[in-house]
């Protein structure tokens, strides 16, 4: 990994093994990191997203239809799963992104009651652009780890969410 420098959470554990030596502090060095790394992505995404007239809930919502693959749409339920929200709040976020004309409502050819949300063109190009935006943003934050680093970090990371 990269060269050992002390960084804010190092500060924060000594400070907590002068005042609490009982205490294994592990969990506050590793999750503390992450919470600082969480924020520092929160606001490469929020600019990212920013620059190109998107909010991060947008870019949720446009990206899972993108993943999707052609023709790059999704059942309402699909979506509330892909993106973790609620019904009630998938319906707005849809609205909204229909008025923009990022996302169209057609009928769904399975279930005469329901409907599937579907990318347009100008949903695919807004998604795309901000997803390359984003991307650039996280290389950036990566930069100074090399990528045999990047792939253990990954894994690292993979292990502790499984």
């Amino acid at each position: 990994m990269v060269g050992t420098r002390d960084d804010e959470v190092d500060a924060l554990v000594a400070a907590w093994t002068h005042e609490r030596e009982d205490l294994d502090l592990a969990p506050v060095a590793i999750f503390s990191r992450i919470h600082r790394l969480a924020r520092h992505l929160d606001l490469a995404r929020r600019e990212a997203f920013a620059a190109r007239d998107l909010e991060s809930w947008e870019f949720d919502v446009l990206a899972a239809l993108r993943r999707a693959g052609a023709p790059y749409e999704l059942s309402p339920g699909r979506l509330l799963r892909e993106t973790l929200v609620t019904s009630g709040t998938m319906t707005n976020r849809v609205d909204r992104l229909a008025g923009r004309g990022f996302v169209e409502r057609h009928p769904d050819p399975d279930d005469r009651r329901g409907v599937i949300v579907r990318l347009t063109d100008e949903g695919r190009t807004a998604v795309d652009d901000a997803f390359e935006a984003l991307l650039s943003a996280e290389a950036v934050l990566l930069a100074d780890l090399p990528a045999r680093d990047q792939r253990r970090l990954a894994d690292l990371l993979r292990s502790l969410l499984a």
